[in-house]
């Protein structure tokens, strides 16, 4: 006869095992992020909320975590919320810097040893693309040596922008100049499409950054 018993108190909670997990996720996380300097550009969309689990993830690891966003990312998440999980500064303006020394974040980008954009928006990959950087997230991206320090981005969009022929050049334009193109994933998009597109989970975002760094001398 099969249990219909009720849960009990002895039994164990869905939310503990949860937490056990993640806890493991992150004992494997620290040792390949500790200490290393990581720059995290978060661009205007929805899915920028995932972003927070990823900087909480890093700094809670030991990583020096700086977090870089464009003016319209600050109307779905506020700076301050990156700055109490991160504990450092926000970038929020190309014309504001951490450091005074530092006007062009130049200092920044020479110390990371790893950039990642999330969300990337169509019009992030455009800037990017085309050369730009006259917000605060293309600004420290451009002044990174990608030859020396991995640059990761994450698209997010729509399943028809994602499908965009200019969205598809762009990646390649973007790929031949060495970012690294993290896919996206698929299904049901805020907007009530469905389809290629959606930001990569927290978790999956955590392991791009983590097998980057694997082998890498730090910084």
């Amino acid at each position: 006869m099969s249990d219909l018993r009720e849960p009990g108190f002895g039994d164990p909670s869905p939310f503990a095992q949860t937490d056990v997990a993640r806890a493991q996720r992150l004992a494997a996380l620290r040792p390949v992020v500790d200490g290393r300097s990581i720059a995290i550009g978060v661009c205007a969309g929805i899915a920028s909320y995932k972003v927070c689990s990823v900087v909480s993830a890093l700094a809670q690891c030991g990583a020096e975590v700086t977090v870089a966003m464009t003016s319209d990312a600050q109307r779905f998440v506020t700076p301050l919320v990156f700055q109490s999980l991160s504990g450092r500064p926000v970038i929020a303006s190309p014309w504001e810097s951490a450091s005074p020394a530092d006007p062009q974040h130049i200092k920044i980008a020479s110390a990371l040893d790893l950039c990642l954009i999330a969300p990337c928006t169509m019009d992030m990959l455009a800037r990017l693309a085309s050369g730009r950087c006259d917000d605060a997230v293309s600004l420290l991206a451009a002044s990174i040596d990608r030859a020396r320090t991995p640059v990761l981005l994450a698209p997010s969009m729509n399943e028809a922008m994602w499908r965009q022929p200019a969205t598809q050049r762009n990646l390649a334009i973007l790929r031949g100049d060495g970012f690294a193109i993290l896919d996206p994933a698929s299904g049901w998009q805020a907007c009530r499409a469905v389809g290629p597109g959606r930001l990569p989970e927290p978790d999956d975002l955590l392991d791009a950054v983590a097998h980057a760094l694997r082998g890498r001398a730090a910084r």
